[in-house]
């Protein structure tokens, strides 16, 4: 991969670079732009070919119907289970005995399965839900920590057509408890406990607590992980591997025939206010979008072993840890702990030691490892990466430079993906032949029209910020807010409804190349003095200066500006916050930014509230320094 510089544009990156010669070369897509046009005039055409990659039971009758806006349906009539797709299949060609997965405990066991032997398992495990009266379209719920037995529970469920609500395993009591109530599920299955930065988190217990508060609970199945003292009841409490030695777990289980739009499951998605909303996903529409995605974008072969470091507790885990890459037939490296533990090498050390060519991961991530400096990952052979990949928030450039510089040895092209919990799979991304700006999301997926806005729905000129919106409909789209479809109009299409848009909640600018910067969600926007920034632009500013790891940036009520900017910086390793050190983050802020940019005050501290995902809580710390409620903090790490 080359890179050419180029005049600094007005988003405040200087380079492109282009992908080498043999990156093209093996790439499955070789010209964007024709097939993206194909994609944008027979849309339908496009989805029904990529659809005709996967198995059906029944073809569909239509592609699209779009008869009651915005609740569209895909591959309308057609039968499928994406469990016949991500196993099922398989099965019957060299890749039964192909690893599915590789798992590494954070203690440092580890497990590997076949799809011949992941088969086995989801079919004994399908067959104990079934025993246990779960039935067609009903919704279990699911909290673990990062084990295979989590991916197991996930396809059983699909396989008989029973729906999963998988709640994260950092979540608390109350969050648990309410998405058990929304969902009202009869069967919940958890762990003893799971291992993090060498502790155990005792998921039992906290599972225990959600199910006193939640009277529709009447089955918990276990998995002793840990192996530490747990309460079990008479009756309602079962370990996984009691009830996977019955001769009830038969190692034959019949895959359900499911509608394309049957539910596949729903995923809680926490807003600032208001209770978690239940995006609800279905078996068609979201096979074909996850597969074709991860396939195209990362230019997945059979020889490729992906390691995308998410939960399966988030939609990322979800469709690129689960659904994506067994649709595709891929090997998937799964990991339970963090990447710091015990030393910051955990991550380089497990890409050496099983040969992963391509990690998806998020910036949080990334910046969290840059604070330890080159010399842990130079310790590794990371030699058979060829791609890399970043999820979750907008990466700023300095990060960006160094994952592309210190990780990939500056031949591995990143792929920036914008998406969301409610598109199921990427929206605006790279392809490995795109030409790449640091900080940029690049251009949309196929058969997605975006398009930047103002709020009467006007686009906005090359440069200007916007409201994000995606003019058509997608196979991957949620279907709704379980039980509550007036909300989901409400939030996703109200705004923009004269004109069927779906709306993001995203600000963004499109460059005059076409380029997609995402600025970040429109409440993390800063208005100071009439002048509109990005909390991720002043954050990138600070980051992009050596002494800063991390950085977040808020705004708060000010007299003359009516907002001013306070800041929260994380130092990177052999730096000491000082007055001096502040005024001098000011100033290389102005320099970056201009003066509108200068921070009001630069706090310096050791760590900050994110999500489990790994996005910065910007409202908590908010919240903090107003001195008011936090709010819901169920998302919160630990």
């Amino acid at each position: 991969m080359g890179k050419n510089k180029k005049n600094k544009s007005a988003q405040g990156s200087a380079e492109i670079y282009y992908p080498s010669p043999e990156v093209v070369e093996r790439a499955h897509i070789k010209d964007y732009d024709s097939l993206y046009k194909r994609s944008i005039e027979d849309r339908e055409g496009f989805w029904a070919e990529q659809a005709e990659n996967l198995e059906w039971f029944k073809k569909w009758d239509k592609v699209l119907d779009d008869s009651n806006p915005p609740f569209f349906k895909w591959f309308v009539g057609g039968k499928i289970n994406i469990v016949h797709n991500a196993i099922d299949r398989h099965l019957k060609t060299w890749r039964r005995n192909k690893l599915a997965i590789i798992w590494e405990g954070e203690p440092g066991d580890v497990k590997t399965y076949s799809y011949h032997a992941l088969n086995r398992e989801v079919s004994k495990f399908a067959n104990v839900l079934k025993s246990m009266g779960v039935k067609k379209g009903e919704i279990v719920t699911i909290y673990m920590p990062q084990i295979p037995e989590l991916v197991i529970a996930m396809l059983a469920c699909a396989k008989i057509g029973a729906a999963h609500s998988v709640v994260y395993g950092g979540f608390s009591v109350e969050a648990l408890a309410e998405r058990i109530q929304d969902a009202k599920s009869r069967v919940l299955i958890t762990a003893d406990g799971g291992w993090r930065r060498g502790k155990i988190t005792d998921l039992k217990k906290i599972a225990n607590e959600a199910i006193e508060r939640s009277p529709t609970i009447e089955v918990c199945i276990t998995v002793k992980r840990t192996g530490h003292d747990v309460y079990m009841e008479n009756d309602r409490d079962f370990w996984w591997h009691d009830l996977m030695a019955l001769p009830v777990a038969s190692p034959k289980c019949e895959t359900e025939v499911m509608d394309a739009e049957d539910m596949l499951f729903i995923l809680y998605t926490s807003g600032t206010t208001g209770k978690p909303k239940g995006v609800l996903h279905t078996h068609g529409g979201y096979a074909v979008y996850t597969s074709t995605t991860h396939k195209f974008v990362f230019d997945i072969k059979d020889e490729d072993r992906w390691w995308c470091a998410a939960d399966p507790g988030w939609i990322t885990g979800h469709s690129y840890i689960v659904y994506g890459p067994l649709i595709n037939g891929s090997t998937i490296m799964m990991y339970e702990g963090a990447p710091n533990h015990p030393y910051p090498n955990r991550w380089w050390q497990m890409i050496e030691k099983y040969g992963i060519t391509i990690l998806y991961t998020s910036p949080t991530a990334i910046r969290g490892l840059m604070r330890f400096g080159e010399a842990w990952p130079n310790r590794h052979d990371l030699s058979t990466l060829r791609l890399l990949g970043s999820v979750g928030e907008p990466i700023n450039p300095e990060a960006w430079r160094w994952y592309y510089r210190v990780i990939g040895h500056e031949k591995c092209p990143i792929m920036d993906t914008w998406w969301q919990t409610e598109t199921g799979g990427f929206m605006i991304t790279p392809l490995p032949i795109t030409p790449l700006k640091p900080g940029s999301a690049t251009k949309p997926f196929f058969g997605n029209e975006i398009a930047v806005v103002d709020e009467n729905g006007k686009e906005v000129p090359p440069g200007e910020e916007g409201f994000l919106v995606i003019k058509k409909p997608w196979p991957g789209m949620a279907r709704t807010i379980y039980g509550d479809p007036d909300r989901y109009k409400e939030v996703y299409w109200k705004d923009f409804e004269k004109q069927g848009w779906y709306k993001t909640g995203d600000s963004a600018r499109i460059d005059e190349d076409g380029y997609v910067w995402i600025i970040g969600r429109i409440d993390d926007v800063i208005k100071v003095s009439g002048y509109r920034l990005g909390t991720a632009e002043v954050e990138s500013a600070l980051v992009s200066h050596p002494a800063v790891a991390e950085a977040a940036a808020i705004a708060l009520p000010h007299d003359v500006k009516g907002n001013a900017i306070h800041t929260y910086v994380i130092l990177r390793a052999g730096y000491e916050g000082s007055p001096d050190l502040e005024e001098e983050l000011k100033k290389h802020v102005v320099h970056e930014l201009g003066p509108i940019a200068r921070p009001e005050s630069i706090t310096f501290v050791d760590s900050l509230p994110k999500t489990r995902s790994g996005k910065i809580m910007r409202r908590v710390l908010r919240a903090q320094a107003l001195g008011q409620d936090v709010g819901d903090l169920s998302t919160l790490e630990q």
